[in-house]
């Protein structure tokens, strides 16, 4: 795991909206808490992107609501390629210039009553039945991926609603603690201008180069 940024301790991170339906107001902000005592790379692995501005421009992509309230989703840093068709937007990830491939890290859950994440496995292929100490409520911010575990790189979904069916399958690694009504705002096609570290950046700890 050296090789991965971590959040040891607390960080705050403030995006704010663009809303398609209202561009001449003025970008809305959103407060998210990130978790790194609880999900260290996951929430280090935010920070870092955060601090390279890759979420800057970039656009939800996904929005569900019906038939119940479900996600926002974005992060994808293609969104913000206009030679990249939107039908493409929600397949990409953060390329690390290092070495020309897409970044993925772990996925990195921990069991209540735990002291640490376990990694790369779900809750059921686990065998664990305890719940998550980070769970899906309302306002959650967690890593989107693919059916691979270890597939999750800079695609985020904060949670419209309590969705405890996916808990323990992934990576919840802060909350929303300010403006989740501009979240209830959200909808596809929505941007972010940008995202800042406000507090916490002492808790970021780079990857070993």
């Amino acid at each position: 795991m050296s090789n991965l940024s971590r959040l040891e301790g607390k960080a705050t991170v403030v995006i704010t909206v663009q809303y398609q339906a209202a561009p001449k107001d003025q970008p809305t902000p959103i407060t998210i808490e990130l978790d790194g005592n609880e999900a260290p790379i996951t929430a280090g692995n935010f920070v870092d992107l955060v601090q390279k501005h890759v979420y800057d421009g970039t656009i939800f992509h996904r929005v569900v609501r019906e038939p119940q309230p479900f996600v926002v989703q974005g992060g994808d840093p293609q969104s913000k390629d206009p030679k990249i068709s939107p039908n493409k937007w929600g397949t990409g990830g953060y390329i690390d210039p290092k070495t020309g491939g897409q970044r993925y890290i772990p996925l990195e859950i921990e069991p209540t009553g735990e002291t640490t994440p376990i990694y790369s496995q779900t809750f059921e292929s686990a065998k664990i039945s305890q719940p998550p100490v980070l769970r899906h409520k309302q306002g959650a911010v967690a890593m989107a991926r693919s059916q691979m575990p270890d597939s999750a790189s800079s695609q985020f979904y904060i949670a419209l609603a309590d969705l405890g069916f996916l808990d323990g399958n992934y990576a919840v690694f802060g909350y929303v603690t300010q403006g989740f009504e501009a979240v209830n705002k959200i909808q596809q096609g929505d941007s972010i201008v940008s995202a800042t570290v406000t507090a916490g950046g002492e808790n970021f700890k780079p990857a070993a180069s």
